[in-house]
């Protein structure tokens, strides 16, 4: 029998899925949990047009995300600062406080998408990468400064 899966089944599909499976085990379980539909004509034409309206979604996030990432590479982010007579920070740089900067300058990134491998210390520049979207990533230049 073939249905329409309508959340994702552990060993048989996911979500949207159109599988063939034993009747005992769709009429018994599948369809009785919610977890399918029976595959008719109006079910799989459903089920098509939402993969399609899904793909669609996913290729506008993705040019929005590569526009993004052209817009914001290596864009310059200042961070000002406390620091000691040496130059050592008190405290140091985090991604939230880049992405607080980034928002100032107009670039809505969430703090998890800024990929620093740890917080930065000293003053200077540094190069830190961004992910926009799954595969679109870019880097910015970051410095940081002594506040007055």
């Amino acid at each position: 029998m073939k249905v329409v899966l309508i959340a994702d089944v552990k060993n048989k599909g996911k979500k949207g899925d159109i599988i063939n499976v034993n009747d005992g085990y769709a009429m018994n379980f599948l369809i009785p949990k919610g977890l399918a539909v029976a595959a008719s004509a109006a079910a799989v034409h459903e089920t098509n047009q939402k993969k399609a309206a899904e793909a669609a979604r996913k290729e506008k996030e993705l040019a929005a995300a590569k526009a993004a990432a052209e817009k914001l590479n290596m864009a310059t982010v200042t961070v000002y600062v406390k620091c000691g007579e040496s130059g050592k920070l008190f405290g140091s740089v985090t991604s939230k406080e880049i992405a607080e900067e980034l928002k100032k300058q107009g670039y809505e990134v969430d703090k998890k998408n800024i990929l620093l491998e740890e917080p930065l210390r000293k003053i200077g520049r540094a190069t830190v990468e961004v992910k926009l979207y799954p595969g679109v990533k870019t880097k910015i230049n970051v410095v940081v400064s002594e506040e007055k």
